[in-house]
C-alpha cells in the first residue's frame, strides 16, 4: 500500500521509519507494451539543492553525480563528512552528454575528477562509489582540516570494516533491489525477497559494537556510509510493495529482537546524520525515479543485473 507523499527530508521526516543508481544506462527491452521511462527531474531539491548551490562554482575537484542515485550519495556524504572543497556537476545517467562520455567513456556516476598533484602529471577520472570513498578518506587525511578518518588506523580493524563493507555491497544492497523489483511474474515470492533482506540486515546488526549508534560504536566509519543511502530509502519499499519492508515493531522481534533493536538504533542515527540529510532531496522526488524499479522496467545496469540474477556492477 502506498504511503502519502512527504515533504523535505529532515530528521523528523525519518523518525517513524526508525520504528517500524550508480545508473549506467544501457539499452533494455521492456515487457511488450511497456514504455521505459527515462525521464529524471533535472536537479536536486530541498537540502540537497542547497548543498549543490554551495558547490556549483568551478573547482578542480569535481563530483559528477545524479542527485537521486544512492551510489552517488555515498561519495557525496564523504565530501560532506570531511569538509572537502569540490564542484558538484549534475549528470542525467539516462541521457549522458558527449562531453561527459569523452571524459569518462564508461559513463558511470559517481565519477570524480581529481586535480593533478604535480605539473605535467595527468589524472583520469575515478569511479566506483566505494573506491571514491576510500580515496577521499586517504587523500584528505589531515584531521585538523578534514575531521576523523572514516576507516580505523589499525590494520586489523580496517580489514574488519572492509569485510562488512563487502557484506553491504554483496548482500544487503542486492537484496534491497530484489525486493524493490519484485513483481508477480518473478519466480520467487515477495516473502522470500523480504526474508532475504531481513537475514542480511540482522547479520550486520549482530556485528555492530555496543556503546554508540554506529557500526563501530561511537566512531562513524565507511561501513555506515556504505549502507546509509539504501537505509534511508527503505520507505520506498513501504510505499510501493505490499507488506513493505516488514521490519518488526519494537518488542515484536521475537528471538531476533536484540538485533532488531540494535538496527533501529543505527537507523535512527543515520537518518539524522548531517551528511545524509544534506545530500537528500525532498521525498516526493524519489517516488517517480523509483517507480521504474518497483515496476521492474528500469534500464539501469543495477536494475538489469537484479533482473538477470547477476552480481551488481
Amino acid at each position: 500500500m502506498r504511503r502519502d507523499l512527504l515533504g523535505a527530508v529532515t530528521p523528523s521526516d525519518f523518525a517513524p521509519l526508525s520504528l517500524h543508481l550508480h545508473n549506467q544506462t544501457t539499452p533494455h527491452t521492456a515487457p511488450m507494451g511497456t514504455a521505459v521511462d527515462t525521464s529524471i527531474h533535472p536537479h536536486a531539491t530541498g537540502p540537497a539543492a542547497e548543498l549543490v548551490a554551495a558547490h556549483s562554482a568551478d573547482y578542480a575537484l569535481k563530483l559528477y553525480a545524479g542527485w537521486f542515485c544512492p551510489f552517488v550519495q555515498r561519495a557525496w556524504m564523504v565530501l560532506v563528512e570531511k569538509r572537502i572543497a569540490h564542484q558538484y556537476v549534475e549528470i542525467n545517467p539516462y541521457h549522458k552528454s558527449p562531453e561527459f562520455l569523452a571524459l569518462n567513456p564508461r559513463g558511470l556516476v559517481p565519477a570524480l575528477v581529481v586535480p593533478a598533484a604535480s605539473p605535467g602529471r595527468t589524472t583520469k577520472p575515478l569511479y566506483e562509489s566505494a573506491v571514491l570513498c576510500e580515496f577521499l578518506d586517504e587523500a584528505f587525511a589531515d584531521q585538523t582540516a578534514h575531521g576523523p578518518r572514516l576507516l580505523p588506523d589499525d590494520a586489523y580493524e580496517r580489514a574488519v570494516c572492509r569485510i562488512w563493507m563487502d557484506h553491504v555491497a554483496g548482500k544487503i544492497v542486492p537484496a534491497w533491489y530484489r525486493l524493490m523489483q519484485h513483481t508477480a511474474e518473478k519466480p520467487y515470492g515477495i516473502h522470500e525477497a523480504r526474508a532475504e533482506l531481513h537475514t542480511h540486515l540482522l547479520t550486520l546488526a549482530r556485528e555492530m559494537a555496543n556503546g554508540g549508534p554506529w557500526f563501530l560504536g561511537e566512531r562513524f566509519t565507511l561501513v555506515d556510509v556504505m549502507l546509509a543511502p539504501w537505509a534511508v530509502r527503505l520507505w520506498l519499499i513501504d510505499y510501493y510493495k505490499d507488506g513493505g519492508v516488514g521490519i518488526p515493531d519494537p518488542e515484536s522481534g521475537g528471538e531476533d529482537e536484540t538485533a532488531w533493536k540494535r538496527w533501529r538504533t543505527w537507523l535512527a542515527a543515520i537518518e539524522e546524520r548531517r551528511s545524509v540529510v544534506e545530500t537528500s532531496s525532498t521525498k516526493d522526488m524519489y517516488i517517480g525515479v523509483y517507480k521504474r524499479y518497483a515496476d521492474d522496467t528500469t534500464n539501469s545496469e543495477v536494475g538489469q543485473a537484479t533482473r538477470s540474477g547477476r552480481r551488481l556492477p
